[in-house]
């Protein structure tokens, strides 16, 4: 199918790939609603299980199958990403649903809205379709990936929906838990109106005699009472977007008190290049030795500090003190799934506070044309995301977030503050400086 052929609604195509990217995208344009990406696994057109509904709560699908990358902003588009491995699709799977969703406002305030496959393995496109007549949506089926005689296949869909993702995946099968206001106490029935008797204090030989003693009798096993496996947790839809006019908020209070608190940093590049148009991902390419760390400065509740970054392979621990992991580093950003590190919120009471911050190691002088977006998914709980403004200095080291115990709940900060190192100081050293970490600094390399 060629790149400048768009779909109809109602028509289908062949998938020839073994793996795709389905990019969810739109105009970016200021004041309209974000766009959230989702995908849902059927079998006779229904989830098995919530586990078969894949979104920004829940990125990957246990079996490989589907995996949500997030999104990516460009000066032109915003996208949001999943990648379908059809190989490790499970045997009952026939359909995989695409999805959009608007958060704060409608799909009539949604300029471009398109649904685009491209084979991951060469980029080539398989399928667009562009939707044009939405008005008071705020969900829609874009389209859909389906199995026919053994051979996938895209349909365009276009369907909308006036009650959102909740009312979509729903419809589904999927059980969704959304935080609710508590509804007033039912009124009591009243009867109608009779004479009250006061109560009447009982003679003492009304008091209750004891109990008698149970007659011996041969034991019997107790008949066993089958026990229901624990009911899966419904699904939370909600998400956090700290701005500069609420730029702080409480994991406890979006449900994230336990498990790993999974920190992903993504980049784009921002300019244009001669000859390259705005193809973004070639972009990238030419800036392949671009390089940026994401690090963590940590202090835990015995006073004792630290550093989480690749240089000095200084990748600490889920395990052990300081509970804080960084998985590994990645050159690519855009490409792939970013910079990711994970906290682990079992401990959380051994934290005094987490400064992340991000570094150039190497391919650019600041951080001016890049676009980043900083994401914290607690594994239980609501996604917490923000985008840092552009930067206008020469900045080598930036500070995304501050995370601090406030009497056993982490209240997550949002920084977004470049700082410029001043010559021979480290950006390291700089942002300890700026935060008054106080320690001492010694040149590392990785």
């Amino acid at each position: 199918m060629g790149a400048s052929m768009t779909m109809h609604k109602g028509t289908n195509v062949a998938v020839p790939a073994g793996a795709v990217r389905v990019e969810v995208g739109r105009h970016a344009a200021p004041g309209a609603p974000d766009v959230d990406a989702s995908a849902l696994l059927l079998v006779a057109g229904k989830v098995r299980s919530d586990a078969d509904f894949v979104f920004y709560n829940q990125p990957a699908h246990a079996s490989g199958a589907v995996r949500h990358e997030g999104k990516r902003t460009a000066p032109d588009r915003v996208t949001d990403t999943l990648v379908v491995d059809f190989g490790t699709v499970e045997p009952a799977i026939d359909r995989i649903v695409v999805a959009a969703s608007a958060d704060g406002g409608t799909f009539g305030r949604v300029s471009g809205l398109y649904v685009r496959v491209t084979d991951a393995a060469s980029g080539a496109e398989l399928a667009r379709f562009d939707s044009t007549d939405a008005t008071v949506e705020t969900a829609f089926i874009l389209g859909e990936l389906y199995l026919r005689q053994g051979a996938w296949k895209f349909r365009a869909v276009g369907q909308g929906y006036s009650t959102g993702l909740e009312g979509l995946a729903t419809d589904f099968g999927i059980s969704v838990d959304e935080p609710q206001q508590t509804p007033p106490a039912p009124p009591v029935p009243q009867a109608p109106a009779a004479p009250v008797t006061p109560p009447q204090p009982r003679p003492a030989a009304q008091a209750p005699a004891p109990a008698p003693s149970p007659v011996a009798a041969p034991a019997m096993p107790a008949p066993a009472t089958p026990v229901a496996p624990p009911a899966a947790a419904p699904v939370r839809l909600t998400k956090v977007t700290l701005t500069k006019s609420a730029p702080s908020v409480s994991l406890a209070k979006q449900g994230g008190t336990s498990g790993a608190l999974r920190v992903n940093l993504n980049w784009e590049v921002r300019k244009q290049f001669k000859g390259w148009g705005a193809k973004l991902g070639r972009a990238v390419a030419m800036h392949a030795d671009l390089d940026l760390d994401l690090c963590a400065l940590y202090e835990l509740a015995d006073g004792r500090k630290g550093v989480v970054q690749s240089l000095g392979n200084a990748f600490g621990s889920l395990t052990r003190p300081p509970f804080i992991h960084l998985d590994g580093d990645d050159r690519t950003g855009a490409l792939s799934t970013g910079e990711n590190m994970s906290i682990n919120l079992d401990h959380k009471d051994l934290l005094r506070r987490v400064l992340i911050f991000v570094t150039i190691y190497e391919g650019a002088r600041s951080f001016a044309d890049l676009h980043a977006t900083v994401t914290l998914q607690p594994q239980n709980g609501a996604a917490i995301d923000f985008s840092l403004d552009e930067c206008t200095v020469p900045s080598t080291v930036c500070a995304l977030a501050l995370i601090t115990n406030n009497g056993g709940d982490l209240t997550v900060q949002r920084e977004a503050r470049y700082l410029v190192p001043d010559r021979g100081v480290s950006p390291q050293r700089t942002i300890d400086a700026a935060y008054g970490w106080g320690m001492n600094w010694t040149p590392g390399r990785k």
